[in-house]
């Protein structure tokens, strides 16, 4: 129903543009993230172009003369499309194709059509399709010669209608159902949420720029099956795998969709209900390239996007993986000058996999504490829950006690407490029972007094 894309079978020219010289740079940098969207799309690219100019101009963007001139090199050169970096109004797109004679694409429109070859739950194919009625709906005039010609009979508004206006009515109804359907799955989203939380088991989700790494992340931390490419938007669908922690503490962890420069506002609204994960989840790993050039523009991007899902203000881990990519010591140094909290990894190798599993350790387990325990025989079954729940350091035996050392958190902590040594408390089983006897007493205001 909504306006797809035209098959581009020949190569498409990228068009980038900027209004201030101490922009070339970041606008450079845009089109070549382009380059890599537009190929992720499979349209072959005959060359990308940055233009200057002074002002936005309502007809073209740019200048009419500019304008003229790349029209004639589409005719010289036979190109297939022209595909904007820029987002473009409805009526800049059909100036831009009525000058040129070839199909005219901006940004906006190349990432919903990533989306919507990549979309494969029920839930992000909805997502997609309302994000690409949104967009289609205002270019309806130009989508077919037909739609000025009026109709009536069953179905119409009546005599007079136009074809435009029934297939616009027919677009807001789908709208409406599609918007009926999100909020539908939202509401058993929010049902298995709940469920999640009846049991004490911590969420944390991987949020980051798109292609950094999240998929291979959750793929090495949990062995889950999930597709690991190279490519920008490989993951839609949010997948969530549980992972052992080295505390024995159990944890969900989430992959999330990746975030994107000049990611348009109606793809931010319609994924909502999938990154809400992120800002429902009790802290997250923010990931980030710590080879990319651009890496300090990518974790702007991100936090931009977090702040519009209220996700911003969670506890966040910053770590930057593929360090091994990095061969600039200087370049890791200044990153952790920018961030003296971050950790760095390579998820490729491995490398500090195991301090990061640490990290998320502290934040699963708030309150954790690690304490020497001396347990009597006859607590046999609270020794195998705390090699069950807790982390162990060091076990020996005096006697009849066993003697642990092991970090414990939650609800274990509490029912190991009369077993925890220290100055205050004596040492052996015997008296530190009594110990808690007399400290319960006081509590409660000494003994009951016998009837007599």
């Amino acid at each position: 129903m909504f306006e797809t894309a035209p098959r581009i079978s020949r190569p498409a020219l990228l068009i980038g543009n900027y209004t201030d010289p101490a922009e070339r740079d970041n606008a450079s940098s845009l089109l070549e993230e382009l380059d890599e969207l537009v190929r992720t799309l499979g349209v072959p690219i005959a060359g990308r172009l940055l233009v200057f100019h002074r002002e936005l101009h309502a007809r073209y963007l740019i200048g009419s003369g500019k304008a003229e001139e790349i029209c004639e090199r589409v005719k010289a050169e036979e190109l297939g499309a022209l595909i904007f970096d820029h987002d473009l109004s409805p009526s800049q797109q059909r100036n831009w194709e009525e000058l040129s004679g070839v199909p005219v694409l901006d940004r906006q429109k190349v990432i919903l059509d990533i989306f919507g070859g990549r979309a494969r739950s029920r839930e992000a194919r909805l997502q997609i399709e309302l994000a690409q009625i949104e967009y289609s709906l205002p270019r309806l005039t130009r989508a077919w010669a037909h739609l000025g010609g009026q109709g009536g009979g069953i179905g119409g508004k009546g005599e007079g209608e136009s074809q435009l206006e029934q297939d616009r009515r027919r677009m807001w109804k789908a709208s409406d159902r599609l918007k009926r359907e999100l909020e539908q799955i939202k509401s058993a989203r929010a049902t298995q949420r709940k469920d999640r939380q009846r049991t004490p088991v911590p969420n944390c989700a991987i949020v980051g720029y798109t292609n950094v790494g999240k998929s291979s992340l959750l793929h090495r931390l949990t062995g889950a099956d999930v597709l690991v490419e190279n490519k920008l938007f490989a993951t839609l669908d949010t997948t969530t795998r549980k992972v052992s922690l080295p505390s024995k503490q159990p944890l969900l962890l989430t992959d999330t969709v990746g975030f994107v420069r000049k990611l348009p506002h109606r793809l931010v609204e319609a994924f909502k209900a999938t990154l809400e994960e992120a800002a429902q989840a009790d802290f997250l790993v923010h990931l980030l390239d710590a080879s990319a050039p651009e890496v300090m523009e990518f974790y702007a991007t991100t936090m931009k996007v977090l702040a519009e899902l209220g996700a911003n203000k969670r506890p966040m881990i910053v770590v930057f993986n593929k360090t091994d990519k990095v061969s600039d010591i200087a370049r890791l140094h200044g990153l952790r000058t920018h961030f003296p909290d971050a950790l760095f990894i390579s998820v490729q190798t491995g490398e500090g996999l195991d301090v990061l599993l640490e990290k998320m350790s502290e934040l699963a387990s708030p309150g954790t504490l690690t304490r020497n325990l001396r347990i009597p025989a006859g607590e046999a079954g609270l020794v195998a829950r705390i090699y069950r729940e807790a982390r162990v350091h060091q076990i020996s035996y005096d006697g009849a006690d066993t003697l642990i050392t092991a970090t414990l958190a939650g609800r274990l902590t509490r029912d190991c407490a009369r077993f925890m040594q220290s100055d205050e408390t004596p040492r052996d089983s015997a008296s530190a029972m009594a110990h808690a006897k007399a400290t319960r007493r006081r509590k409660t205001g000494g003994f009951r007094q016998k009837k007599a």
